[in-house]
């Protein structure tokens, strides 16, 4: 009996335990909390003429980077929810658009098209980081932006 109670604890406590790592609210992709010391330094956006090639076939696809350019700092405190970070090193949403990445992943393109709109309304990094760990970006339409 004793046995069972001792074994009934130890798989609560790995159970509780585990809980604590798992929880999806601390599960935040890598992002930046603080703007870049020098915006100057960090790797620039794909732009102009390595905007084309096989990456590049939609209008939205140049769009999102041609965006993306106009605010890096804030791309730069910006997590990307296509979890890019485990499987590519990314350290922000700005990684996704030093290369070819975010254009041919919808996540990332569409987060940093909510970026970019959300800027121009006078956001702050911090507020838009909140609305994209909420998902907001979701509701932007690729197709729709190529054709603005």
């Amino acid at each position: 009996m004793k046995r069972i109670l001792l074994t009934v604890a130890v798989g609560l406590i790995t159970v509780a335990s585990y809980a604590q790592w798992s929880n999806p609210l601390n599960d935040i992709p890598a992002y930046h909390p603080f703007p870049p010391a020098n915006v100057t330094a960090l790797k620039p956006v794909l732009h102009g003429k390595q905007l084309t090639g096989p990456y590049f076939r939609y209008a939205w696809q140049v769009k999102v980077y041609e965006e993306a350019a106009k605010i890096p700092a804030v791309l730069y405190q910006l997590p990307c929810y296509c979890r890019c970070d485990r499987a590519l090193g990314h350290t922000s949403l700005l990684s996704c658009y030093q290369g070819t990445h975010a254009a041919i992943c919808s996540t990332c393109a569409k987060e940093g098209a909510f970026a970019y709109e959300m800027t121009k309304r006078g956001w702050t990094p911090k507020q838009i980081r909140e609305a994209i760990e909420h998902k907001a970006y979701e509701k932007i339409n690729l197709d729709k932006l190529g054709k603005s």
